[in-house]
């Protein structure tokens, strides 16, 4: 689908998704705090982009924008394809990548109008589910990718509810395998659980919870190591919001059978305010908020295998008007027992900043918790932020140093983005997921005034390459460019590069390569990138793109230099020409001009071999540098009948050269038989002898003396049709008079021949 299709599209679904939102009294211009809901002033007034941009810093890290969509967006990757990620933005935002840098929006069909909230998952085979809600709000709809969202199933109803859903997928190898987990806020205190058994095309609610009265129910899978098991897939985490928007309970309950049955486990009050309550909602900076519980689990086979884990904003110290911290928590025994709270954010002092909108991801490689979040440490005044993130290598005991992974600070209180409400609606949650010990972001950003659709990699690398331009001649020449990466951001996995030249030249080649390697595995440091000419490149400009990936292809960047062709003549040749003499050929050439020339290498080549091999016959040396014409001779001698192709390597005095057009000349077979007298005659104490045969067959050429009696075989052997000479060395035999006979089939000749010392 084209760019501006997808426009068109977009927009035809968001007349449908107006049209609900007039025609549904639960969706007014009333913000109720007990819904986190899109405010219906913001559909009014939004202006959705779709575009892709790659926003550096000046130390050289990266941000993708995907365009201004409508927040709240969702990710996942596949875990066959470390690759392949895809994330969706409301109300139906869709992107995807398949090389972890170029991304690709569509707006996939549910079937129906939908209203937002997407989330993601992946299972263990790859088939990826896309869940959204519809009816404005009654349900969910589950759709189902095989390619990474490039084609769908038909969509089918997976859950009913009134407000945010979440969707889990089990991704191991155990008795659940590819089970897929719904859960939906269903009104009245409840909360509604499904389940898929058959990959996405049916789902069946085994499940109403009782203590779901706020928005943020989630929903986790991770192994059942309790009592000395080990099942993959054996615990099914469900975590449940209620009590006060400011003193939130969660719930926490899990199922060891697949989301069949569930068992609660404690019901905890770990949060309070995250902000300032304002009309009924937390806020920080005018920008609503909640202490969503996002729970996620180990799923690696590394020490802390089977910890759940828990984390939330909340302010610190506690109490309306102060200001939030990232915790975080875990259990070890199903949720019953919880770790102290443990602060995520490392400023120096947490009460002089905000820290909210966090999400949480366990990488199943490596059990590594990934974590982000919205920080104010920069700004002083607290009205402006970045998204920082941090890993925790140990369970969630300590956190490696925050990093700020946005490129640029935003504004929280987004004036002209549009959302509605007071406070003001700019989206509930973002998200992360992590790989490989790789995690990538999405989020949304404020940065332009407007609801940009933000991903960034942690940890990450910069990346710089230059000069910017250069020059290079179109023939057996090259130059030289600097790919760096001056920073990193935690990284300390390998980078390896690559390059690629657009557009491909007509004629000639470019070669790219990195003479001292291609990767990097400390820093900072840098390679040296080589692009050389050969075989008269096509004239004109050339954007050389390099690549720069971790271990599994992420994180990836992308940098461009620009290369100019241009024409440098050394010599001009103005005539080139061969003409064949018995078994030799004359080669004559005149130049016009000459600039620093060394010299002509002469090449011949059998033209029957297709120009697979050129040999090297003879070497003349060129004048200098010269304005005036210059005549040229070269003689190849003793050529066997056939056709034959030239040509000049013209080589400059520092190395550099080029060819010339080739020529043909054909040696020609001989009509009669003939032995020729020998030269010199007389002698001493060699001679050369030349003789022809027309027709191939065994040779036979003897030196005798006076008496008739064979002295010496010259030649005695095979030969094909053609002139041939031969060296007598003589230097063994005393003066005299000797005679020199060749047979052959029929003919026989004889010469006399005088050794003279």
């Amino acid at each position: 689908m084209t760019r501006s299709s997808t426009f068109l599209y977009k927009a035809f679904l968001l007349i449908g998704v107006i049209f609900i939102f007039y025609n549904n009294s639960s969706f007014t211009q009333v913000d109720n705090p007990l819904y986190d809901r899109t405010p219906l002033e913001y559909y009014q007034n939004m202006n959705p982009q779709f575009f892709e941009a790659v926003v550096t810093d000046p130390e050289g890290f990266d941000d993708f924008n995907l365009g201004v969509n409508f927040a709240e967006p969702h990710v996942s990757q596949n875990p066959n394809s470390p690759m392949q990620f895809f994330g969706a933005y409301n109300i139906n935002g869709a992107w995807r990548t398949y090389d972890g840098h170029d991304w690709l929006s569509s707006v996939p069909n549910f079937g129906v109008s939908v209203n937002g909230d997407p989330v993601t998952a992946y299972d263990s085979l790859g088939n990826l589910y896309y869940m959204n809600m519809f009816g404005g709000i009654t349900g969910c709809r589950v759709i189902r990718s095989s390619d990474n969202g490039t084609t769908w199933s038909a969509p089918v109803v997976a859950i009913n509810g009134v407000d945010k859903n979440w969707i889990a997928a089990d991704q191991s190898a155990g008795p659940y395998s590819n089970y897929v987990y719904c859960v939906f806020t269903a009104g009245g205190g409840n909360g509604n659980f499904t389940r898929s058994t058959d990959f996405g095309a049916t789902f069946t609610q085994t499940r109403v919870f009782n203590t779901q009265a706020l928005p943020g129910m989630m929903v986790a899978v991770g192994p059942n190591t309790s009592g000395g098991n080990d099942v993959p897939g054996g615990c099914v985490y469900v975590v449940t919001n209620s009590g006060s928007a400011f003193a939130s309970t969660y719930t926490f309950y899990v199922s060891t059978d697949g989301g069949l049955n569930f068992t609660l486990k404690s019901a905890q009050n770990f949060a309070n305010y995250v902000g300032t309550n304002v009309n009924g909602r937390n806020s920080v900076q005018n920008m609503r908020t909640r202490p969503y519980p996002f729970i996620a689990a180990d799923n690696s086979y590394g020490p802390n295998r089977g910890r759940l884990y828990l984390i939330y904003a909340s302010n610190f110290p506690s109490g309306n008007g102060n200001k939030p911290d990232i915790f975080l928590r875990y259990s070890d025994d199903q949720g019953v027992t919880w770790s102290t709270a443990r602060t995520v954010n490392d400023d120096p002092n947490t009460q002089n900043h905000h820290q909210w909108h966090p999400a949480v991801w366990v990488d199943k490689t490596s059990g590594r918790i990934f974590m982000k979040w919205m920080d104010t440490r920069d700004t002083p005044t607290s009205d402006s932020a970045y998204i920082y993130a941090t890993y925790s290598a140990d369970g969630g005991d300590t956190f490696a140093p925050n990093q700020r992974i946005s490129t640029q600070k935003m504004r929280i209180n987004c004036t002209t983005c549009g959302g509605g409400g007071t406070p003001r609606y700019q989206g509930d949650y973002d998200a992360i997921y992590a790989l490989n010990n790789i995690s990538l972001s999405m989020w949304t950003d404020f940065r332009n005034g407007q609801f940009g659709s933000f991903v960034g990699y942690f940890p990450d690398f910069a990346m710089k390459a230059g000069p910017n331009t250069q020059n290079v001649e179109n023939n057996a020449d090259s130059v030289f460019y600097n790919v760096s990466v001056p920073a990193v951001k935690l990284y300390d996995q390998t980078v390896t590069f690559t390059a690629s030249v657009s557009p491909t030249p007509l004629s000639g080649t470019l070669t790219i390569d990195f003479p001292d390697g291609d990767v990097l595995s400390s820093y900072p440091d840098s390679v040296r990138m080589r692009i050389r000419t050969s075989g008269f490149v096509t004239l004109g400009n050339y954007t050389i793109t390099v690549t720069g990936s971790g271990p599994f292809g992420v994180p990836v960047h992308k940098r461009t230099v620009q290369l100019t062709v241009e024409e440098v003549i050394p010599v001009e040749l103005i005539s080139f020409n061969a003409l064949a003499d018995q078994n030799s050929v004359n080669l004559n050439w005149t130049t016009a001009t000459e600039l620093n020339n060394r010299g002509f290498e002469v090449e011949r080549n059998i033209k029957s071999q297709n120009q697979l091999e050129w040999v090297t016959v003879g070497f003349v040396e060129g004048r200098g540098t010269t304005t005036e014409a210059q005549n040229y001779n070269f003689i190849d001698r003793n050529i066997d009948a056939g056709s034959y192709l030239y040509r000049l390597k013209q080589m400059d005095f520092d190395g550099t050269y080029e060819y010339s057009q080739r020529v043909e000349v054909e040696i020609l077979r001989p009509l009669d038989y003939a032995l020729e007298q020998n030269y010199p005659n007389p002698f001493n104490p060699s001679t050369t002898i030349k003789y022809s045969i027309p027709q191939a067959g065994v040779v036979r050429i003897a030196l005798y003396d006076v008496l008739g009696n064979e002295i010496k075989s010259i030649v005695d052997t095979q030969q094909d049709a053609g002139r041939y000479e031969v060296l007598l060395d003589a230097s063994g035999l005393a003066s005299g008079v000797y005679y020199y006979r060749i047979q052959s089939g029929e003919f026989n000749s004889t010469k006399k021949l005088i050794l003279m010392k």
